[in-house]
């Protein structure tokens, strides 16, 4: 038995598990660099305009490797957005488990935003280029639907156990990345460019003022 205060041998043993080994951080340095790659070249030169080869020498990896990580150039730029979506899930799911399900999703955005990080920076600078690249929004939402799914799982496992879920997850999964990307996409809007955003304290407020509509529920009764 471990002593009070020692962490026991199944709690070592996962922890061990959850850092990746040399191989897999080496192939998500590889993932992260060729995306972007993808995204600054999309920026600076348009979509249209970049070629796989292109992103691969940018990264300075061989074009067969890119083909490893992503099936097309697209796939590659939209890449920034998902993984800020997934950095998202990650804060959420390390959030206490007492704190209800917006409340948890609040500070795991505030979270994301005030790291300020190249992932963070990275799904701004994507979602800005795919509200402007009408040939991005297939790729958008198969990322969208993966993000969609797993924050569905996240929400379940936060909620108790067998009281019967239902839809709630789906829904609530949903609409809060709906409520995200929309507030996104209207503080883009007051800027000049994705590296030319306002002020990150404009963001948190509309952040909490989507939620805060969440919260009170979407019903509101018609004009007369």
């Amino acid at each position: 038995m471990a002593r009070r205060g020692t962490p026991s041998t199944g709690a070592l043993t996962a922890a061990a598990a959850a850092v990746p080994g040399r191989r897999e951080r080496r192939k998500q340095a590889t993932r992260a660099a060729l995306r972007a790659a993808a995204l600054r070249l999309a920026l600076r030169h348009g979509v249209e305009n970049v070629t796989v080869e292109r992103i691969a020498a940018e990264a300075d990896i061989a074009v067969r490797t890119f083909f490893n990580y992503f099936a097309s150039k697209e796939e590659a730029v939209v890449a920034g957005a998902a993984a800020g979506a997934e950095a998202l899930i990650a804060a959420f799911r390390a959030r206490p488990a007492g704190e209800s399900v917006l409340r948890a999703l609040r500070q795991a955005v505030l979270e994301v935003i005030d790291q300020g990080d190249a992932v963070s920076r990275e799904y701004i600078r994507a979602t800005w280029l795919i509200g402007r690249t009408p040939s991005l929004l297939p790729y958008q939402l198969a990322v969208l639907a993966a993000q969609e799914k797993a924050l569905a799982d996240a929400i379940a496992e936060r909620l108790p156990p067998g009281d019967g879920h239902g839809i709630y997850p789906a829904l609530c999964a949903a609409t809060a990345l709906t409520a995200l990307r929309v507030v996104l996409a209207r503080w883009l809007e007051h800027g000049t460019g994705p590296d030319d955003a306002p002020p990150v304290s404009v963001l948190r407020e509309e952040v909490d003022r989507a939620l805060a509509e969440l919260a009170a529920g979407l019903d509101r009764p018609g004009s007369a």
